[in-house]
């Protein structure tokens, strides 16, 4: 392909008029704004295509450099070329760390570096082509407790001890055998994991003490967050995925709206073996559990493919709470010359759940159900244009729906006045962990007209280009740009539609000085809903102490981090704020410039950390502690019309809708301290360990919980207890946010050999604070209880092993819950007792046919 061939093609990409996107501004709702998303796009093409214009004919290079932890060189390593994991050709790293292989036939090969008081390290497979250069740089590890290559921090991969912020990097082998998604997030320091129920239920992720929404889920690079943030892992299951990265803290430079308390970066596995790989593996256990899971995977010359389906099905433990989960998921490598790799992943969920409520409250189940259909699709292309220039361009996409129906009310009917039935419960029992406990009947399903149906739908397309520069070997200058379309509706009674355009632009700068290493951003969001919103990050890490091989302590590493996160608003937040309700009745324009009443305004994050890390016993254990203040603000609540008086809001304008609105006038603090051990114990044990301290407050609220005793003051306590306030719905000021627990701690201890392993897990909860969020009979508050250490606390202890009987055949079996014990992730919704699963796997081809 020549120039001449391509100019035409990127003249008509680059000179095109462009065309106009309207995008409402903050009090500025009719201005216009010209945008060309095809004009940034055709630059990154024709960035991505320079190469294979100028690729002349000369033998490929593999060359990189090999250094330590601290990122110091390490000169005379013994450096490996290996392919099909046989030895290609050797060579010595130079006084700078470098080293160069001349790469005359093509093929998929691996870097192998070894040097005295090091553990070898051996890179991931690449393809080198006939021409053309691949840069493997090499990051040796001391002792045996290994260092990861993260990128979540950066936006470029990078080794974790050369980064400031805290990451946790969850590998396959960690969770071989698990079947949710969320079960490895369990044992990473800061997180809690909350499942209003077993299998397929909701499960929420809370990092730091945030919300539920506020942490950005990436798979490949593709937001799994619906349209304002939410994630809701319970369907996810663990099919293909690869490697966990876990960022807590911010990171709205790199990743935009909704990543305020932290970033999940889920990677899809790929094919590696040069031969195709058939794979087959079937279990089952109680609870009429059943799973299937096939995949074909292997790598051929410049290509990589790897596809895979699971299906699971389980009954639960519980009436009406059966699930069915199918994953499909397809992962296709090209690599058409050595600097240029596209990569085409997609994954695709459908899922069917019984929803029996939170029956630990009424002894009858709900006869609900709800199913959901999940689709993520990645198209990515990279090129390294030059030895120190990188380009990036990713075009996603996300299809999120999901469909609600209750067929008929559950529970006794009771119409006290007349009205009309509502259906109660069961006369129960609940007793608190806090020494509280009611007795009655609460309103199971409310009277109306059945079948009650709802549904939503998220859909978001976006591109992506990220260009790296690196100026020498201590300054890199990172630069990213996004566009951005989503749109949705929600659909219960009535509908209500969003469509938001969204650019969103990224200045990075990554240095190292010595021992120390700093990455300085700023990420800009354009979001339709509420205009320009501006967010800085630094991250700084400081080695104390250079690492080293011998002795008791083997090196010291300090880091810091600070930014700010911001999250757009959900389609119900947006389309029920003031600013979307006044915008769409008579006169209100005129009341919102009268008042400079604006659109609903993003949630905002300021946060800031700083720990210390030591590694002992000659390289085999790690020592982490890290403090943590995270300050939430802006916060989304709906308030009732009194609530918006007594927030301020002028009376012209708070008796406008009828029930309420959605405005920014909730406050959280949370602060606490992370530990983390890694031991390498030796006899191929290995444990990790890790311990959170959580201290969380609501500072600020104007929710109609908060405001009981001024609006309704017969209506703030249970007349049992009247002394003690109760949030029904929503905590108080003054209290922890619900199910955030302040002490959290985990464990996991592995023994692996090449015939069989064992893996003993476990995961420590005290209690936390919740509601019953119940009404009587009569609508009152006689079945709710004090809110303060309402949820009991808990361990859940789980084992797992297998044994490969010969390369073809491999036996593994779990259990969860090892000692059965009753409790609930979220209070009234009891979780899995023991449960049992069994199986084998089958593997034909890859490896085992050579």
């Amino acid at each position: 392909m020549t120039m001449k061939a391509l100019l035409p093609a990127i003249n008509l990409l680059l000179f095109r008029r462009p065309r106009r996107v309207a995008l409402p501004l903050i009090n500025q709702p009719d201005h216009p704004i010209t945008r060309s998303p095809g004009l940034p796009i055709a630059l990154c093409l024709a960035i991505l295509l320079l190469p294979v214009i100028s690729v002349a004919a000369e033998n490929a290079i593999v060359r990189g450099m090999v250094t330590d932890p601290a990122g110091a060189v390490v000169p005379r390593a013994q450096v490996e070329l290996l392919r099909a994991g046989k030895l290609v050709s050797s060579t010595v790293s130079d006084g700078q760390g470098k080293y160069q292989f001349a790469v005359a036939q093509p093929g998929r090969y691996q870097v192998r570096a070894t040097a005295a008081t090091f553990a070898p390290q051996v890179s991931n497979p690449v393809y080198v082509g006939g021409s053309g250069s691949a840069e493997i740089n090499l990051s040796l590890n001391i002792g045996t407790v290994s260092q990861q290559v993260v990128i979540s921090a950066t936006g470029i991969e990078m080794p974790e001890s050369q980064v400031g912020a805290s990451v946790s990097v969850i590998s396959h082998d960690d969770f071989q055998n698990k079947l949710d998604i969320f079960e490895p997030l369990r044992r990473v320091p800061g997180a809690q994991v909350v499942q209003s129920g077993q299998h397929g239920n909701n499960a929420s992720l809370f990092l730091r003490g945030g919300n539920s929404n506020a942490n950005k889920v990436l798979l490949d690079g593709v937001p799994m967050n619906d349209v304002g943030g939410l994630v809701n892992f319970g369907p996810l299951a663990t099919t293909a995925i690869d490697e966990f990265e876990v960022l807590r803290g911010p990171n709205s430079v790199l990743y935009g709206a909704d990543a305020l308390a932290g970033v999940v970066n889920l990677t899809t596995r790929r094919g590696t073996t040069p031969l195709p790989e058939l794979a087959y593996a079937f279990d089952a256990g109680n609870f009429n559990s059943l799973r299937h899971d096939v995949s074909v995977s292997g790598a051929h010359r410049q290509i990589d493919y790897l596809t895979e389906f699971s299906r699971f099905d389980t009954g639960n433990s519980v009436p009406n709470n059966t699930f069915h989960n199918g994953t499909y998921v397809a992962n296709f490598g090209w690599a058409p010359m050595t600097s240029t790799d596209v990569r085409v992943v997609g994954r695709f969920t459908s899922s069917a759940l019984g929803l029996p409520g939170p029956i630990q409250f009424f002894a009858i189940p709900d006869n609900s159900f709800q199913r959901d259909q999940d689709t993520f699709i990645s198209v990515t292309a990279q090129n390294q244009t030059t030895s120190r220039w990188h380009n990036l361009l990713r075009y996603g996409a996300t299809r999120l729906r999901e469909q609600f129906e209750n067929p008929s009310p559950s529970g006794i009917p009771f119409d006290p006045f007349g009205f009309g039935p509502n259906f109660l419960g069961q006369n129960v029992t609940i007793q608190g962990a806090n020494g509280f406990s009611v007795t009655g009947q609460g309103i199971l399903d409310f009277g109306g007209v059945y079948p009650q149906k709802s549904s939503t739908s998220s859909k978001r397309d976006f591109m992506y280009f990220q260009s790296d520069y690196s100026f020498g070997s201590h300054l890199l200058a990172l630069f990213g740009f996004k566009y951005e379309n989503e749109r949705g509706f929600t659909l219960a009674g009535s509908r209500t539609d969003t469509n938001r355009h969204n650019f969103s632009y990224t200045t990075e700068l990554q240095g190292n000085w010595g021992r120390a290493y700093g990455t300085v951003g700023v990420g800009v969001e354009n979001n339709t809903v509420f205009g320009v919103a501006a967010t800085p990050r630094v991250s700084l890490a400081y080695f104390l102490f250079r690492p080293r091989s011998s002795g008791a302590l083997n090196g010291t590493r300090l880091k810091f981090n600070c930014g700010q996160g911001i999250k757009e608003p959900s389609i119900f937040e947006e389309t029920a704020s003031l600013f979307q309700f006044l915008s769409g009745i008579p006169g209100g324009q005129q009341i919102i410039s009268q008042f400079h009443v604006g659109p609903i305004s993003p949630e905002r994050s300021r946060s800031f950390d700083f720990g210390i890390e030591q590694s002992a016993w000659n390289g085999r254990a790690r020592l982490g502690v890290t403090f943590f203040h995270n300050q939430f603000t802006n916060q989304v609540e709906f308030l009732s019309d009194d609530a918006l008086l007594l927030l301020g809001v002028p009376s012209q304008i708070a008796t406008q809708p009828a029930f309420g609105a959605t405005v920014n006038s909730a406050d959280t603090r949370a602060l606490g301290a992370e530990t983390e051990l890694q031991l390498d114990l030796g006899h191929h044990l290995h444990a990790r360990a890790a311990y959170t301290y959580l201290d969380a407050v609501v500072q600020r609220s104007f929710s109609s919980d908060e405001l009981c005793p001024v609006l309704t003051p017969g209506f703030c306590a249970n007349p049992a207890f009247p002394n003690t306030l109760i949030g029904a719905f929503s905590p108080l000021v003054g209290d922890r946010p619900f199910r955030r627990a302040p002490h959290t701690a985990s464990f996991h201890l592995s023994y692996v050999k090449p015939r069989y392993t064992l893996n003993l897990s476990g995961y420590m909860v005290s209690r936390r604070n919740d509601s019953t969020f119940l009404s009587d009979q009569f609508f009152g508050t006689t079945m709710l209880l004090s809110n303060r250490n309402l949820a009991e606390s808990y361990q859940k202890i789980d084992l797992g092993g297998s044994y490969n009987l010969n390369r073809y055949l491999t036996f593994y079996t779990t259990v969860e819950n090892l000692a059965s014990q009753h409790y609930s992730d979220a209070f009234g919704f009891p979780a899995l007792p023991l449960t049992f699963r069994s199986g084998i796997k089958i593997k034909l081809g890859g490896e085992s046919w050579k």
